[in-house]
C-alpha cells in the first residue's frame, strides 16, 4: 500500500494567515500540528513512511522537509500543475517499485474526526482498488452545499470488509442551491472528498486514454528517472503540461469501474475560517467565540480570532466577525463572506502588492 499526499495548494480563503509562501496545508488552525503533518498521522496505522509519496511546490519544499524530517518521499513540481499532473507525477514512481498495489490520494489540508473509522474506510477502499477499480470516498451531506462537487451513486456492488461499495452513476459539478437541496434530500448524492484509491497501474492506464498528452509528459518524464537526465527533464517537460483536475480529467471521462464508499469519519476541507469556525465548535467561549490566540471578548459574540502576534486584541459589542492579525497585514471580515476573502490576495497581486498575497 502506497499514499500520495498533495501538498501543493494555496488555501487563499484563509489570507491573510495563509500566504502563498505559507499555504493552509502548512497552518496550525485545528490542533497544535499543521493540517500536513495531521494528514501523515493519520495514514501511519497503514502505511510505512518509505511509501508515502508528498507532492509538493518548489516554494513550500524547504518547509516541508523541516516538517518531515527526512521520513517520507518528497516529490517537488517545479511548477503547479493541479492534480492530475500531480497524482501522475507520483504514480510513474510508484509504478517503478509496484504498479499492483494500492494508492490512497489524499489532500493535505482536510480534516478528519474519526481516525479510526477512516482508517477501516480507507481499507476497505484498497481492497476494491485491488481489483481494479478507481475508488472515491464520498462524504454524506448534512447542508445543501454549492461549494463542492458530488458523486452520485448507483447500485450497491458488493462488500469490501464488510463496507458498502456503490457504482458510481457520475460525477457532479458544484450545484446550485436549488439542486444542492434536492440532492440532500434525495440520498443518493455524496460529496466528493478529493480522496481517491487505485493502483499506479489502473491510473496510469486512465490517464493515458484520458489525457493521451499529460501520459505523453509523464512517460518522458519516468524514462528519465534514475538519470543524472532527470532534473533537466522534469524541469522542461512538467510546465508544458496541461494544468487539469484528476476529477475533470480522468474521472468525468473514465470507462473503467469507479465505485464509492460512504466517509462518514467526520470529513471537513476546511475551506473557509466560517468553516473552521463551525468545525471547532468544541472551543467556543460562553458566547460562542472561537478565540486561536488571546484575545479578550466584552459583549461580543459568535466571533473568530487567530493570531501570529503578540498584540493583544479587544473586541467588544461585534458580533459574526473574523478577526485574522498578522505582523503584516490586519483583516476584519464578515463570518458569512468567510469565502470571499480570497478576493484580498487577487486584489493585492493586481495592484502591485504580491508580498502580501
Amino acid at each position: 500500500m502506497y499514499a500520495i499526499v498533495m501538498a501543493g495548494g494555496s488555501g487563499t480563503r484563509f489570507w491573510p494567515a495563509s500566504r502563498e509562501r505559507m499555504p493552509k496545508q502548512f497552518l496550525r488552525i485545528t490542533s497544535d500540528r499543521t493540517l500536513f503533518e495531521e494528514t501523515l498521522d493519520r495514514i501511519k496505522p497503514l502505511i510505512t513512511d518509505e511509501q508515502v509519496y508528498v507532492v509538493v511546490n518548489r516554494l513550500h519544499e524547504e518547509t516541508t522537509r523541516k516538517l518531515t524530517q527526512g521520513n517520507v518521499r518528497v516529490m517537488i513540481e517545479p511548477v503547479a500543475r493541479n492534480t492530475a499532473p500531480c497524482i501522475g507525477l507520483a504514480a510513474i514512481h510508484i509504478a517503478r517499485a509496484d504498479e499492483n498495489s494500492p494508492i490512497i490520494v489524499l489532500p493535505a489540508d482536510h480534516f478528519i474526526r474519526d481516525h479510526e473509522r477512516f482508517a477501516l474506510k480507507l481499507r476497505a477502499a484498497c481492497e476494491a482498488a485491488r481489483e481494479g477499480a478507481i475508488v472515491t470516498l464520498g462524504i454524506p451531506p448534512t447542508r445543501p452545499e454549492t461549494g463542492y462537487g458530488y458523486v452520485e451513486l448507483g447500485e450497491e456492488v458488493g462488500k469490501a470488509k464488510g463496507e458498502a461499495v456503490f457504482e458510481v452513476r457520475k460525477f457532479v459539478e458544484k450545484p446550485d442551491f436549488e439542486t444542492a437541496v434536492e440532492y440532500l434530500r434525495g440520498e443518493r448524492h455524496l460529496w466528493n472528498s478529493g480522496i481517491f484509491i487505485f493502483t499506479a497501474k489502473t491510473i496510469l492506464t486512465e490517464i493515458s486514454e484520458c489525457l493521451p498528452d499529460l501520459y505523453e509528459g509523464l512517460e518522458e518524464i519516468g524514462e528519465a528517472m534514475g538519470s543524472d537526465r532527470f532534473a533537466s527533464v522534469i524541469e522542461r517537460v512538467y510546465p508544458r503540461l496541461k494544468s487539469v483536475s484528476i476529477d475533470y480529467g480522468v474521472m468525468e471521462n473514465t470507462s473503467a469501474m469507479v465505485r464509492v464508499l460512504s466517509g462518514d469519519f467526520g470529513w471537513s476541507d476546511v475551506g473557509s475560517w466560517q468553516a473552521l469556525y463551525e468545525l471547532r465548535a468544541d472551543k467556543y467561549d460562553e458566547d460562542e467565540n472561537l478565540l486561536l490566540s488571546e484575545a479578550t471578548a466584552i459583549d461580543a459574540k459568535r466571533n473568530i480570532v487567530y493570531s501570529t502576534t503578540d498584540r493583544a486584541i479587544a473586541l467588544l459589542g461585534v458580533e459574526g466577525l473574523v478577526v485574522v492579525d498578522t505582523p503584516d497585514a490586519l483583516m476584519v471580515a464578515d463570518i458569512s463572506r468567510s469565502q470571499d476573502v480570497k478576493k484580498f490576495p487577487e486584489k493585492l497581486k493586481a495592484d502591485g502588492r504580491s508580498e502580501l498575497s
